[in-house]
């Protein structure tokens, strides 16, 4: 890309962020447009359902702004895109504005999903997503001494639970599955379980939501245990949806996150890259199906790569192939996760506390409770079982041939006088030429004096093409 070229940003998290920071690096000095829904500037997410919640830190503690005083972006917050035209090249946002594009970067994460028949209406029952859920969570904890709830045993719901009984309030977490975390082993999801019995959480596993009672004052939970739990705030925590509606009708496959080849450009778009939550794409360490990975790690190294990719051009660009890995703290300890153990068929015991996973006879993934040391050693034997291919760039297409222009050689003046025949020298009468034409001006007669033979110019060339040298080309065209 050029001076004066745009890019685009739709996403001011952590890889929105993290992609403006790359094309800085990459030394990109065309402008760049970083648009975001929330009213803040980016900050770190995972504190909200830990250090802002418990309330020991303040929403001006948690942000970024270390990265933000050099970017040179321009800022378009509380902005949310409602759509994209991939032909046009522009992102249209409310109001009728549009904002055209050489390069799109899409880093718009996941939002939470929703439970089907919980009070959304009711202010009590919460999401955690933003800085703003989370100052809400305070406030009606503050308001009523009663129970937190929380609703779904991923990581989310873990770790609000843990929170709830480092400030010393009683929480139930309510989860579907046999235990919180099993798909990291049943090594981690014991873990977890003898954690959260000695900080005296409560469990209600294999249970879901019968009924809900809304009270002045609290929420009631019926659950299909039979229990009956009475909360000063739920908090739904049950997984994530990708945040692509903005993308209807772009042409782009949006049917899980946005389908990207393994370079994260979008399919159907040479110009849009993908970052993020959102980026389904194959990681060619693992095989060739797309997927999304959902963790603070991916969406920092996937932003980076996708910047880089952009300025660099489809053909040039380098396949994105990390080692997805992962890490939280609950209760003091440490669970650790490298790559993708969701692909598992089978688990095995490598150590006291490391759990493998195994496809195909192949170690995938590996998890880790308490164990921070040993993760280490474990994930570069994981990275050495499991290396990025070696990548061979696309060959770049031929350059047409070009027919060299002959000029044409035009003989010099000597040449042309020596080419004259004799006979129409000698019978030309130089004497009468110069008394008729005397004749003809001084009687201001017009008169057609023999005119001089016009040379053709030579030809020009604007650019000198170097011998075997390929044309120019530009990562994104221009257009405007």
């Amino acid at each position: 890309m050029a001076d004066g070229d745009r890019i685009v940003i739709v996403g001011a998290g952590v890889a929105g962020l993290r992609a403006a920071e790359r094309l800085r690096e990459q030394k990109f000095d065309g402008e760049i447009v970083l648009i975001g829904d929330e009213a803040r500037r980016p900050y770190h997410r995972p504190m909200v359902s830990k250090a802002l919640v418990m309330g020991t830190e303040r929403p001006s503690d948690v942000g970024l702004s270390h990265y933000l005083p050099d970017l040179d972006v321009h800022w378009r917050l509380g902005a949310r895109v409602t759509h994209l035209d991939t032909t046009e090249r522009v992102v249209h946002l409310p109001g009728g504005e549009s904002l055209w594009y050489d390069g799109l970067i899409a880093a718009t994460g996941v939002y939470p999903r929703h439970l089907p028949g919980a009070p959304r209406h009711d202010p009590r029952v919460r999401i955690l997503r933003t800085v703003e859920d989370s100052m809400a969570v305070r406030r009606c904890l503050n308001a009523s001494k009663k129970p937190a709830v929380v609703i779904g045993a991923g990581l989310i719901g873990n770790e609000f639970a843990a929170s709830m009984r480092h400030i010393g309030r009683d929480v139930t977490l309510i989860g579907h599955a046999k235990a919180p975390l099993h798909r990291f082993g049943d090594r981690v999801s014991s873990g977890i379980v003898e954690a959260h019995h000695e900080h005296r959480a409560n469990l209600a596993m294999r249970s879901e939501v019968r009924h809900w009672i809304s009270t002045k004052d609290t929420v009631g939970l019926h659950l299909t245990n039979n229990q009956l739990l009475v909360a000063s705030v739920v908090v739904l925590a049950i997984g994530s949806v990708p945040s692509v509606d903005w993308m209807r009708g772009s042409g782009l496959d949006i049917s899980d996150g946005v389908l990207c080849d393994s370079k994260l450009f979008a399919e159907g778009a040479s110009d849009v890259v993908i970052a993020g939550d959102i980026a389904r794409w194959p990681n060619l360490r693992f095989d060739e199906t797309p997927r999304r990975v959902e963790h603070w790690i991916n969406a920092v190294e996937s932003a980076r790569h996708a910047a880089d990719n952009l300025l660099m051009g489809h053909s040039s660009a380098i396949p994105f192939t990390p080692l997805p890995r992962a890490w939280s703290t609950l209760y003091d300890t440490r669970l650790q996760m490298c790559g993708m153990p969701s692909l598992a068929e089978d688990t095995v015991s490598l150590a006291d506390g490391i759990t493998g996973f195994i496809r195909d006879g192949r170690l995938v993934g590996i998890s880790a409770w308490d164990k921070p040391r040993a993760m280490l050693d474990w994930m570069a034997e994981l990275d050495r079982r499991l290396p990025a291919p070696d990548y061979v760039p696309e060959p770049e297409p031929a350059p047409v041939a070009e027919v060299p222009e002959v000029p044409t050689v035009e003989p010099s003046l000597a040449a042309l006088a020596a080419d004259v025949p004799p006979e129409f020298d000698s019978g030309f009468d130089h004497q009468a030429f110069e008394r008729e034409f005397e004749s003809e001006f001084a009687n201001d007669i017009p008169t057609t004096a023999f005119p001089a033979q016009s040379l053709p110019a030579p030809p020009t060339t604007a650019f000198a093409a170097q011998p075997g040298a390929a044309l120019p080309t530009m990562a994104i065209p221009m257009g405007r």
